[in-house]
């Protein structure tokens, strides 16, 4: 099947009305000899918190992948109904102790998309870096290298990343894996607030309690789409107990 990749810009009134901000039909992916997703139909909705929920391997993250354009479909139609690229935040396990980043550096990275990494921020990069850090908490934390932050603060430090990007698609994998429950409720709340504002938020989460607060839920078991609709109903004892 021919692969098609779409962008266009939605007004708000239109992105009110229920247009998705995503849409896949047919969709397959993996990566060399290894397919993971099988034929996926699943539209993500506009300005709602999409939870991504499956055991481990079901593809949660590869779709994830897709979605943020690292991994290519090897078959299938993806669209993307928005102006700007989707920002990515993968898990905190991706990113390594060992670099020798500050909070800062690691926030001001998301504004390489805009300038490339080897050009200079502008003022209206360091103004946007600025109000990201503050409102994710972490202006104090400025200086400080990621490895000596705690999960919570170096989670809020990845999510201020990808806000910097000001992208209207935030993509998360297992944001909240690790944290302490006061933490976990920081970044719920702060997801809400997203939306909000009119970000789209997808989240990758082994976290029942994260999958069954966000607006809709698409439920994997081995890369294919077990269900999808109300977190509520679609996740209930019986229907977990099948995948």
């Amino acid at each position: 099947m021919k692969i098609m990749f779409k962008k266009q810009g939605i007004s708000p009134a239109v992105t009110e009305g229920g247009t998705p901000r995503v849409h896949f039909t047919g969709l397959s992916a993996g990566y060399p000899g290894r397919t993971v997703l099988h034929q996926l139909h699943a539209d993500i909705p506009a300005l709602a918190i999409t939870a991504l929920v499956g055991p481990n391997g079901s593809g949660k993250s590869t779709l994830l992948g897709v979605l943020a354009g690292v991994i290519r479909p090897t078959s299938g139609e993806l669209r993307h109904l928005g102006n700007r690229p989707p920002a990515f935040v993968p898990q905190r396990g991706a990113v390594g102790d060992a670099l020798p980043l500050t909070v800062r550096q690691t926030v001001e990275m998301g504004r390489w998309g805009e300038r490339g990494p080897w050009r200079r921020l502008t003022r209206q990069d360091h103004t946007t870096v600025d109000r990201t850090m503050e409102r994710l908490g972490i202006t104090d934390l400025a200086t400080r290298q990621l490895g000596e932050l705690s999960g919570g603060q170096r989670q809020r430090a990845l999510i201020a990343q990808g806000l910097a990007q000001e992208s209207d698609l935030l993509l998360l994998d297992e944001p909240t894996t690790g944290l302490d429950p006061e933490a976990r409720d920081r970044i719920a709340s702060l997801l809400a607030e997203l939306v909000a504002d009119g970000v789209t938020v997808v989240q990758a989460t082994h976290d029942l309690e994260a999958a069954r607060s966000a607006d809709t839920c698409l439920l994997l078991s081995d890369g294919r789409l077990a269900g999808q609709g109300d977190p509520e109903q679609l996740l209930s004892s019986s229907t977990l107990s099948q995948i």
